[in-house]
């Protein structure tokens, strides 16, 4: 196990298959700036499954646990059901999530689940469509996710669901989400709208922080707190007093998370960033075509982390403006 200037541990790697997706959600990939003519990366920029095996093999041996396979939407990438059936097979990963908008989960959702997964999260920000259609940037339906969710549930995945949540855009839509998906038994997580990136118009006003969120799920029904499953657990979690569903927060805007942060990512072209704000990542993907020798990547890789000293959110929260003005790496290309 390795650890770095914080004494925070590499547990958690979050690897983007692809850039591209087929939404275009206004706060990861507005439409106005990510349009037809958009150039995504092409075929010999992104990594390839043996590249992307054979680096998450090198991670395990420095401690990382869990995968997480992220996009932009990771079911856009052909064969990725084959590439978490040999990820599966790395000494040391012990568990494989993957995100998605779960448009595509009616074709695929077998395949991922004989390839070995169990575990998918999936993004849905309202029930109500003209909400979901302006939200999405597509016009796509919200029938069409919940169809996603009920073939994965068939299937017999674990799943939870993420909202994004803007005031004034969809916080309407918190009750409503909330019951619909308590009564199927379904985790719900609230995140709060964050400033990832520079393209998404974030600004403080546009924040509905845990505390509202709570303060309006409660006057509808009875929340009790849930103690997290491991260290450098995300969500905070509560269950429904009358049900085993359970609802979580991500509160990376108003109560930081950061002094328990585990987790690596890796864009889409194959670049080591270590944390979601990070405005500058490490080239991977040239050290892996260029090197074959596994141990001086490993030797690399581990400097990178035990060098890190990234506190995003809470210097947000302490108001470091040099931080926050900084150019940070667009969600397309690591996934969240």
């Amino acid at each position: 196990m390795i650890k770095d200037k914080l004494q925070r541990p590499l547990h958690d790697l979050r690897i983007s298959v692809t850039d591209k997706c087929n939404f275009r959600c206004q706060y990861c990939m507005p439409a106005e700036i990510f349009g037809p003519d958009f150039k995504f990366l092409n075929k010999n920029e992104i990594l390839s499954f043996e590249e992307i095996e054979r680096v998450a093999g090198i991670f395990s041996e420095l401690g990382v646990k869990k995968l997480r396979i992220t996009g932009g939407e990771p079911l856009m990438r052909k064969d990725v059901a084959k590439l978490i059936g040999r990820l599966l097979q790395i000494k040391g990963i012990e568990d494989i999530g993957l995100t998605t908008n779960g448009v595509l989960l009616v074709k695929y959702a077998q395949d991922l689940y004989n390839a070995g997964l169990r575990r998918l999260n999936i993004s849905l920000d309202a029930l109500n469509n003209d909400i979901f259609q302006k939200m999405n940037g597509r016009g796509v339906k919200s029938e069409i996710v919940l169809k996603g969710i009920e073939a994965a549930l068939k299937t017999g995945f674990s799943i939870k669901v993420n909202m994004v949540v803007q005031k004034g855009v969809n916080d309407t839509e918190i009750i409503p989400m909330a019951e619909h998906f308590r009564k199927m038994g379904v985790t719900l997580r609230f995140i709060e709208f964050m400033d990832v990136g520079n393209s998404n118009g974030w600004n403080w006003d546009q924040v509905v922080s845990k505390k509202d969120i709570f303060e309006m799920l409660s006057k509808h029904f009875t929340l009790e707190p849930v103690d997290p499953d491991y260290f450098g657990e995300v969500a905070k979690r509560y269950k429904y007093k009358d049900s085993e569903a359970e609802i979580g927060f991500i509160t990376s805007v108003s109560e930081s998370f950061c002094s328990t942060c585990t987790r690596a990512r890796i864009s889409a072209d194959g670049k080591f960033y270590t944390c979601l704000f990070a405005g500058k990542g490490h080239d991977l993907r040239s050290l892996l075509r260029n090197c074959d020798d596994d141990k001086q990547v490993h030797t690399q890789i581990a400097d990178i982390w035990q060098n890190r000293k990234d506190r995003y959110s809470d210097e947000r929260v302490e108001g470091a403006t040099t931080s926050l003005n900084k150019n940070k790496i667009e969600m397309s290309y690591i996934g969240g």
